[in-house]
């Protein structure tokens, strides 16, 4: 179940962000090629290397695979009644992070399936594209995730690094007090895992530490425009365990006190606690 979503919405809101910053915009004119659904447009707008990283088909490389990818997608995505609702988008240093809300029809009910898409160009004619999600809204299953990317050198700061180093270190009330006292944590499987509050927050972290210790991320990219960072990471530890290094992402958006007003994780990693 690879997934190739309508990006009409999110093409709009990259372009805002692109040229208000005062960056050229070529991923604005990829999303355009991609709410499309035609794969001839994608080679002519990147008529270099269309490489796209996807949760269950893998690696998609080549114009071949890429059509068969599209014609999958769009017959699986019309099957399920797809509408797409844009959550955010992150622009910064020729990277966009969207956050994408996919409502289908899913064994006679509506279910609702946070994904986050990274799409950057390493030259004009080129483009790679990541997408980052849970499996389990659509299939009821965890997968491991394999790394799509490698540690890097860049780190989040700020209120962004606190969460982190908290995060890693298993302080509950440390990460608790990153939040703004009306932030939320929203957990990979979907909107109706949130944990808004400080009395929600706690709990929930308190649980997550209750396998022996915090959570250990090992840091790939950073996509910050001051408001929202994206962090790409390979999860690496859970408490006393050491898990297989597995992809994910994190946007963390702070509010208007520097606080936390949300952190929204896109991975498929099980957790050694809790009932999920």
């Amino acid at each position: 179940m690879p997934w190739f979503p309508d990006f009409a919405s999110a093409v709009e809101l990259a372009r805002r962000q692109t040229r208000s910053s005062g960056q050229a915009d070529p991923v604005g004119q990829y999303f355009t090629a991609l709410s499309k659904g035609d794969p001839h447009t994608l080679e002519t707008v990147w008529p270099g290397e269309v490489v796209i990283h996807d949760p269950r088909a893998g690696e998609i490389r080549g114009h071949k695979q890429l059509r068969q990818f599209v014609s999958q997608n769009k017959s699986w995505l019309a099957q399920l009644h797809a509408r797409i609702e844009t959550v955010a988008s992150t622009v910064a240093g020729g990277r966009a992070v969207v956050e994408l809300l996919a409502h289908l029809a899913h064994d006679g009910r509506e279910t609702a399936w946070p994904i986050a898409v990274v799409a950057e160009s390493p030259d004009d004619r080129s483009v790679v594209f990541r997408t980052y999600c849970s499996q389990w809204p659509v299939d009821g299953r965890r997968h491991v995730r394999p790394p799509v990317l490698g540690p890097g050198a860049a780190h989040p700061g700020d209120v962004v690094g606190a969460y982190q180093a908290a995060l890693d270190a298993g302080d509950t009330d440390a990460i608790v007090g990153t939040f703004a006292p009306d932030g939320y944590y929203r957990e990979p499987i979907g909107p109706h895992y949130a944990h808004r509050g400080i009395p929600e927050l706690r709990s929930f972290f308190t649980e997550c530490f209750s396998a022996g210790g915090g959570i250990g991320l090992q840091h790939c990219a950073v996509t910050d425009d001051g408001v929202r960072c994206a962090l790409e990471y390979n999860c690496v530890r859970w408490g006393r365990h050491d898990l297989p290094p597995q992809a994910g992402i994190g946007v963390y958006e702070r509010g208007p006190d520097g606080l936390l007003a949300a952190a929204r994780v896109y991975d498929d990693v099980q957790a050694p606690v809790g009932p999920s």
